[in-house]
């Protein structure tokens, strides 16, 4: 059984957190989050600590409270320290180029495909080949990694393709004759 709402999670200097009715939200020096809490739950705020606690024995209960503190904490991180994500484009050709609010791709199709970032998430790209994606939430910065990579996923032959950084890539053997 998990024990993952047991750990409390420490606030940094410069983080507030308040609550409201069954919301809560996050304030630091990258912005402000804010999610929804289950009434299963209970939080409580001591000396810059919050801790997370189930309100009945039930299993869900329990399970949405480790859920929750795990969220709480990962947008206490997210508004203080940010979160940063890396991808790679592998082949020959493949490059990529930051314009604003959109990234400019070149995956080996025969047009440039155009990603807008959403709000909250910004880019940069130190050569052709790398982006590095930042935002202060933890989910959204996933979900468009994901989006991006979904443009040309790395083939198991030779691996071309967009990766994420330190992703591993089974390779298949070519065919034989």
């Amino acid at each position: 059984m998990s024990r993952v709402a047991n750990n409390p999670v420490e606030l940094p200097k410069g983080v507030e957190v308040t609550f409201g009715g069954s919301e809560i939200s996050v304030k630091g020096s990258k912005g402000t989050l804010a999610m929804s809490v289950s009434d299963n739950v209970e939080i409580k705020h001591d000396d810059n600590v919050l801790t997370f606690s189930a309100r009945t024995a039930d299993t869900s209960a329990r399970a949405m409270s480790g859920t929750t503190r795990s969220l709480v904490s990962n947008m206490v991180i997210g508004v203080s320290v940010g979160f940063e994500k890396k991808l790679e484009l592998v082949g020959v050709g493949y490059r990529a180029q930051v314009q604003g609010a959109k990234i400019n791709l070149t995956l080996g199709f025969s047009h440039p495909v155009v990603y807008e970032l959403p709000e909250g998430v910004s880019a940069e790209t130190p050569s052709q080949t790398e982006i590095v994606l930042k935002s202060s939430d933890k989910q959204q910065l996933g979900q468009v990694a994901a989006e991006i990579r979904a443009f040309r996923p790395p083939e198991p032959y030779k691996g071309k393709g967009v990766r994420i950084s330190g992703e591993q890539i089974r390779r298949k053997e070519a065919k034989k004759k």
